[in-house]
Parts: structure tokens; C-alpha cells; sequence
């Protein structure tokens, strides 16, 4: 009796074997079906209009590449992660994706703060990130595996500055930055850099914390100054309360500001106050570039696209794009891959520097209507 116990659980034990086997191989082949490709983004919080909008542009691109037959024949999956706008659940959620995921390639973030929470993650573990829109300088230096598709805030500063004296004809500045957003604090240093070198002058440099709900002693003291326009490089939610309360406080002058602007929140919010001020951005609605984009994200989503939507599809299209070029998907062949890119995207036309930043044209739109309309478009000066 005890031998044939033992046959049997031998037995048993071969077929459990072999059926974990069997199952395992299955999980294998399907796994070898599919590419995940990972996003993390803002999708609650107080900018969650970022997260969302990039969401959907990424969704977008994988609905058209997989309906294509998707990249060499395999289907793309998407592992998204919310990191709510805070810096530590961005690294805890990339780490996610990097390590038990397992994801070829990230896309994220849109704030500068998040990304260069996520950014030494993916390169320690040798993933390419790209950024759709975090537009500050060290994000990209975090390594030689992040990339973005975005223009930087260098560039974005001097846009700004050249608008502002040469086609307004203004000099007075004044400045209200968020001092604990290094997109904030570093637009406006590029901004102020730039403005002086056109002749211009910064007659005072204000400071406010994300979330502040009173902005009056701020601009009492920029008021005092009595600048040409003001400078706010902050994201859409602080800026529309701060064009309320300027005008409540009298100051009619023109509010000019960066891309952090771009949502339709920022109408809904600021309304009239926010009327004839300007902002520097990716792209404007009103582009032949955006029109076709326009109209296929309308007819997913039912609404418009900004232009951190169009990031987010382009992103994930370059990512594709790489992926069918590369020798493998492993991460160094995809860094490989990306750096050789040369894409026509929704956007401009997108290829790496020797930092793996894009250059590429800024817009300058006014917000008329309640909505953001084509002021100028200024292209990079050559070198």
C-alpha cells in the first residue's frame, strides 16, 4: 500500500507539474502578444485636467495603433497609475510600473516636480521615459533614458519675453511665481533672463504657495509698481483666482503666462477676468496641425482637445515608432531607438538633442472669447 501511495502522489505531482507547466507557457505566449507601455499622470487632484487630457491622447494613439495591427504584430496594453499631483505617490507608482509591470517604456508626467520624481526610477532600472509636457531643464538630465517630446522652459521663457517687448511694445513686467514649483520658479527665471535682454525690466518679483485662496498682499505690491503687464507662470487653478482678484483690486493690465495655463477650466474659473491675457503654449486649436487631432479626440471623448491631449498622442506615437525600429524591447535597444527618431507629430516635428529635449516652435495664444486663439507663433532662432 504505501508504494502505490507514493506512485499515485508521484503522479499527481508530474500532472500538477506539467499542467502549471502548460499554463505558464500559455501566460507566456499571451504576454508575448501583447507590449505594456506605462502612464502616470494627475488624474485627480487639483490639476487633474493634465492627467486627464494626456490620458486620453495616449488612449487615443493606442486605439489607432492597435486597430492597425498594432506594433510588429502585437497589441498594446496600457498600465496607468494616478499619482493624485503629489511628488511621492508619482515615485510610488513608477516603481509600480518599472518593477511589477514590468512596462517597455513610461509616459509621464506633466508637472516638472513629478517627473523628476519619477525619472531616477525609470533610469536606474534602464526604462525609457518620455515626458509629454514637463517642459523644466533637469528632468531630461535625470539621465540618458528620459526624453521629452515638449519644447523647455528656456525657450518658453524667451517666447514670452520676445512677445511681450517686441510685439506688445511693454518693458514693465512684474512677476508672481509659485516658489515651491520648480516649472513655476524656473520659467520665471528664463522669463526675467530673457525680458532684460530685450530692454525690459522686472519691477517686482512676487511669491505665492500652490492652493493659496488670498493673493491680495501680492498684488497690492506688484500694483504699487505699476507694470506694463504680469507675468504668472503657475498652473491654471492659482491663475485664474489671481486674475479675479487683480481685478477686483483694479489692475487692468494684460496677465501673460506659460503652458501651465492650458485647460478649459481656466475660462470656467477665471471668465471675464480672465479675458485678453496670453499664454505660451505647444500648440493652439486654431492650427492646421491640431484640426484632424481635434476632430478624432471630439469624436472619442465629445469634448476639445488642449494641448497637452495632443503631448500625450504623440508620446505614445513616438514610443510606437521606436518600438517598430528597435532591435528589441528591451530597454537599451528602445533608448537606442528613441534617440534616432525623427517624427512628424501633432505637435511640430519631434527629434532628440544631444539632451534628448525637442526643439521645436512655441505659440503664443490670447484667450478671447473664453476660448485660446492663435496670437503668434515664434520659431526657434538658429544657432
Amino acid at each position: 500500500m504505501r508504494s502505490t501511495t507514493t506512485t499515485k502522489s508521484w503522479i499527481v505531482v508530474a500532472l500538477t507539474a506539467l499542467a502549471l507547466s502548460f499554463a505558464a507557457g500559455a501566460g507566456s505566449a499571451l504576454a508575448q502578444d501583447t507590449i505594456k507601455i506605462g502612464h502616470y499622470g494627475s488624474l485627480t487632484g487639483s490639476e487633474a485636467t493634465f492627467g486627464q487630457s494626456t490620458s486620453n491622447g495616449v488612449k487615443l494613439a493606442i486605439n489607432e495603433i492597435n486597430a492597425a495591427g498594432g506594433v510588429n504584430g502585437k497589441k498594446i496594453e496600457l498600465v496607468e497609475y494616478d499619482t493624485k499631483g503629489d511628488a511621492r505617490e508619482a515615485g510610488a507608482v513608477v516603481t509600480r510600473l518599472v518593477t511589477r509591470d514590468h512596462v517597455a517604456v513610461v509616459i509621464g508626467e506633466v508637472a516638472s516636480s513629478l517627473s523628476l520624481a519619477g525619472a531616477p526610477i525609470c533610469q536606474s532600472n534602464q526604462v525609457p521615459m518620455i515626458s509629454p509636457s514637463s517642459t523644466n531643464p533637469r528632468v531630461t538630465r535625470v539621465g540618458n533614458y528620459i526624453f521629452r517630446v515638449c519644447f523647455v522652459d528656456e525657450f518658453q521663457g524667451f517666447v514670452a519675453a520676445k512677445f511681450a517687448t517686441k510685439t506688445k511694445n511693454v518693458k514693465r513686467v512684474a512677476i508672481l511665481q509659485d516658489q515651491a514649483s520648480a516649472y513655476s520658479v524656473g520659467l520665471a527665471d528664463f522669463f526675467e533672463k530673457y525680458l532684460k535682454e530685450f530692454g525690459g525690466e522686472v519691477p517686482t518679483r512676487q511669491s505665492y504657495n500652490a492652493g493659496d485662496q488670498d493673493f491680495t498682499a501680492r498684488l497690492t505690491a506688484i500694483r504699487a509698481t505699476n507694470p506694463d503687464m504680469i507675468y504668472v507662470p503657475g498652473y491654471y487653478t492659482d491663475v485664474a483666482n489671481i486674475a479675479i482678484q487683480a481685478r477686483k483690486l483694479g489692475i487692468k493690465v494684460p496677465l501673460l503666462g506659460g503652458d501651465g495655463w492650458d485647460s478649459s477650466k481656466l475660462t470656467e474659473i477665471g471668465g471675464q477676468a480672465i479675458e485678453g491675457s496670453y499664454f505660451s503654449n505647444h500648440a493652439a486649436p486654431d492650427e492646421p496641425g491640431m484640426v484632424q487631432f481635434a476632430q478624432k479626440y471630439r469624436d472619442e471623448y465629445g469634448a476639445d482637445p488642449d494641448a497637452l491631449g495632443a503631448l500625450g498622442y504623440d508620446a505614445a506615437r513616438v514610443a510606437f515608432d521606436a518600438m517598430k525600429r528597435a532591435k528589441s524591447l528591451s530597454g537599451p535597444d528602445l533608448r537606442e531607438a528613441l534617440v534616432a527618431t525623427k517624427f512628424d507629430g501633432v505637435t511640430g516635428k519631434i527629434a532628440f538633442d544631444e539632451n534628448r529635449d525637442t526643439t521645436k516652435a512655441a505659440v503664443i495664444v490670447e484667450v478671447k472669447g473664453g476660448k485660446p486663439v492663435l496670437a503668434e507663433r515664434i520659431e526657434p532662432e538658429k544657432k
